[in-house]
């Protein structure tokens, strides 16, 4: 069940990065038929197997995306940032949401209603291409997450794909070999299928091995090719 919302009265000038490649008129009737949210660190969007109600974009903070096995375990798909939009998929084809949506920190959501969404995409040919390419990312994200999972032969060449993978999208920060872990031991884990405790002896071994280093919640990776040598797939 969702945690406490609060709803925001004013309506909330477009994220550039969401909607900058589409016209001012479309971003415009996207704005004037949501709603945006602000909602606490633990709020469920929405549920795996839920019937879809409409698109959340999110326009500040972070959202995780998670599935759950039959035998109860959670496999984090991906961490959603600010300026993604999140079922669309299951909104243009009428199934359930393939996943469960749930705030990683306070967080600022837009919501689109179903009829809504569809309706501006009859309207408007940009909006419909712009929220196929959004499917389309989102089926090359799995693709890769899956090859990931499969391709991996242990758990520390799945950890070393994870934290090259966050080197890769780290690459415009001031210190792209630097970062803020947000993430529990038992939340990456999650994402790559292995156990908090598997985590924290991998990582303590990577620091050992002087691949990462850690001073709190900042990671730094002082040598990429070091941890690529992991990966061998």
């Amino acid at each position: 069940m969702a945690a406490h919302a609060v709803i925001n009265p004013q309506r909330l000038v477009p994220v550039d990065k969401t909607f900058c490649d589409l016209p001012p008129a479309v971003a415009e009737a996207l704005e004037q038929e949501a709603l945006t949210t602000s909602y606490p660190t633990g709020a469920v969007l929405f549920a795996e197997g839920q019937a879809p109600r409409g698109v959340f974009i999110v326009r500040r903070g972070r959202v995780k995306l998670s599935i759950c096995g039959t035998d109860g375990r959670t496999l984090i798909l991906r961490i959603v940032n600010a300026g993604c939009p999140l079922g669309v998929a299951a909104v243009v084809s009428g199934r359930q949401y393939e996943a469960t949506a749930e705030t990683q920190e306070p967080s600022e959501v837009t919501f689109l209603r179903h009829a809504d969404l569809l309706r501006l995409m009859r309207q408007h040919g940009e909006l419909a291409l712009w929220v196929t390419q959004h499917i389309s990312e989102d089926y090359a994200s799995t693709c890769r997450e899956i090859r990931d999972l499969i391709l991996s032969d242990s758990a520390s060449e799945k950890l070393a794909r994870l934290l090259v993978g966050w080197l890769d999208q780290n690459t415009k920060a001031k210190n792209p070999s630097q970062m803020k872990l947000a993430l529990t031991h038992e939340e990456i884990g999650q994402m790559i299928g292995s156990s908090r405790e598997t985590v924290s002896r991998l990582l303590a071994g990577f620091k050992k091995q002087r691949l990462i280093q850690q001073t709190g919640s900042t990671l730094v990776i002082p040598d990429r090719v070091a941890l690529e040598s992991l990966i061998t797939a």
